[in-house]
């Protein structure tokens, strides 16, 4: 019956060849017989490499930009601005152009401190892209040494006191309290933060200004004064919300509140329509003076748009 191993390792041609007759003799092909091995080496040995994916160029470095800021207060040390709404802070991904420190690179020139880096020129805080009020920025190395020290101290010992005025849904049922939950990414949402077990440390102390009826005569929002002991970010938004007071306006953490506005007068409901972004401004700035020693203080009146949602909301009592 022949050898299947060693059949099994000839050449289809000459396997081919060498199938026997019906009178039982096989028919030989002329010639040498290729061995398996050499016919191996007739097919070229392929190597798949995986493609290197392209680098990605460094992103450019800021340059200044004629943008208008509102300066609060500016020596050779620090500059502290009023910050309006759709401002970002620093360059990011979709936002390389037309943010603070481009403005501040236009107005300081070279004096601006280098520690945060080439993109972010002088930042030792930050406030989101659509939250108004005050902000202080480093103008050399030993400015920016000093705010952030006091920044990371968040009052515990020092003179730093950051406040915010903020509008936010419902009425809590005490007058003042605080929230002491840690604060990570969102597990789903990357772009979003969390109270999560394992964050980073998130305390927001706040206390009711002012409550608001609706069109029932029933409470449907309030003025809060808040104070941050850190520094998380999105930490008065996502605090609110998780004790089910989100801001007014605050499509990322209380989207499921817009319902409320039905609750609201007309007026009121006209002047959230028209903020189009959430209902916190920073009015209250203390700190050190990196130089002197000084404790300074500076506090911010409520923008247009937050004042408008105020007047309208009283007017409904």
């Amino acid at each position: 019956m022949g050898d299947l191993k060693s059949s099994a390792r000839q050449p289809i041609s000459r396997l081919t060849a060498a199938r026997r007759t019906d009178c039982g003799t096989s028919i030989e092909p002329s010639g040498p017989t290729p061995h398996f091995a050499s016919s191996l080496a007739l097919v070229p040995q392929r190597t798949l490499v995986p493609p290197v994916p392209p680098q990605q160029p460094p992103a450019p470095e800021p340059s200044g930009e004629d943008i208008a800021l509102d300066i609060v207060f500016e020596d050779d040390d620090i500059i502290v601005i009023d910050k309006p709404s759709g401002l970002v802070v620093h360059p990011a991904a979709g936002h390389e152009t037309g943010t603070l420190v481009n403005a501040l690179i236009a107005h300081c020139g070279a004096s601006l401190s280098g520690i945060g880096g080439v993109r972010r020129p002088g930042i030792v805080h930050r406030l989101d892209k659509d939250t108004t009020g005050l902000m202080v920025v480093a103008k050399n190395d030993r400015a920016h040494k000093s705010l952030s020290e006091q920044f990371a101290d968040h009052g515990r010992t020092g003179a730093m006191r950051r406040g915010y005025i903020a509008f936010a849904w419902d009425q809590p049922n005490r007058p003042h309290g605080t929230v002491d939950a840690p604060i990570d990414r969102h597990p789903h949402a990357r772009e979003k933060m969390a109270v999560r077990e394992g964050g980073r440390e998130a305390i927001t102390h706040w206390q009711v200004q002012e409550a608001f009826n609706g069109r029932d005569g029933k409470p449907v929002a309030t003025q809060l004064a808040c104070q941050l002991e850190t520094g998380r970010t999105h930490q008065i938004r996502v605090h609110l919300a998780h004790t089910g007071h989100p801001l007014m306006g605050d499509g990322v953490y209380g989207p499921h509140f817009k319902t409320k506005a039905n609750r609201l007068g007309p007026d009121s409901r006209a002047a959230l329509t028209a903020l189009r972004r959430q209902a916190l401004h920073a009015y209250l700035l203390a700190l050190e003076h990196p130089s002197s020693g000084e404790i300074l203080r500076w506090e911010s009146p409520l923008p247009e748009d937050l004042l408008l949602l105020q007047r309208t909301l009283r007017a409904a009592l």
